[in-house]
């Protein structure tokens, strides 16, 4: 992908940071409309564009069982697994760990979300922490139900963003089945998507109903 970043800065920071695929690391912030495909139960699955319309990423449904589901597969376009996230039992915190690629039999896991509280509130705060660099962690704070939460590094700095999707052509905030992701510079977008997948499952989408006849559902061809 052209938009890739290959300046000395950026690659020292790659280095520095886990990268679960290099193609989906750019030196322009990105914006991402992500389109939940149900809205019945959470994790149901999702499809996600970019600012040109085209699917960036793939998460196909999983049905009603979709709650006790353990693991979780984000894949590109043409259905190639990207990272698998499986959730680890027993663990209070609902811990979830991540994989690149696809998981196989005696792999070892790069990273891991939890909760960073056993209370499980709507803005409670989740951690992921990354295995092979323990200098490396992010926090995720607001509420994913609500489709508003920040991830922030170590240093505090804010490297992705969920919030609610506004129509461009109308200016009206859309229902919690369509929300927008905003990956900064130098971040692994396909590790911010991720953090999407747990989230769902951790977070629930108990409150998706309140808006689900709002708005209408609008293909994303084009950026707010």
């Amino acid at each position: 992908m052209s938009l890739c970043m290959d300046s000395d800065s950026a690659a020292k920071k790659m280095k520095e940071e886990l990268v679960v695929q290099e193609g989906y690391i750019f030196k322009e912030e990105i914006h991402y409309t992500v389109l939940k495909t149900t809205l019945f139960f959470a994790g149901d699955g999702f499809t996600v564009y970019d600012c040109n319309g085209q699917v960036a990423f793939r998460v196909d449904s999983y049905g009603p069982d979709s709650r006790d589901l353990h693991e979780l597969i984000l894949m590109d376009p043409q259905g190639r697994c990207l990272l698998t996230v499986h959730r680890k039992r027993p663990s209070l915190h609902q811990r979830w760990e991540g994989f690149k690629g696809e998981k196989m039999e005696g792999d070892k896991p790069t990273f891991s979300v939890k909760r960073s509280s056993m209370i499980g509130r709507p803005r409670a705060g989740v951690t992921v922490e990354v295995y092979d660099n323990p200098g490396e962690e992010y926090h995720i704070e607001g509420c994913f139900s609500q489709r508003g939460c920040k991830v922030f590094n170590a240093m505090k700095e804010i490297v992705a963003e969920i919030y609610r999707k506004v129509d461009p052509t109308t200016g009206n905030t859309l229902g919690k089945e369509v929300f927008s992701l905003c990956v900064k510079p130098g971040f692994d977008a396909a590790f911010a998507m991720g953090f999407i997948l747990v989230l769902d499952h951790i977070s629930g989408d108990d409150s998706l109903d309140d808006d689900a006849t709002a708005e209408s559902s609008v293909h994303p061809t084009t950026e707010d």
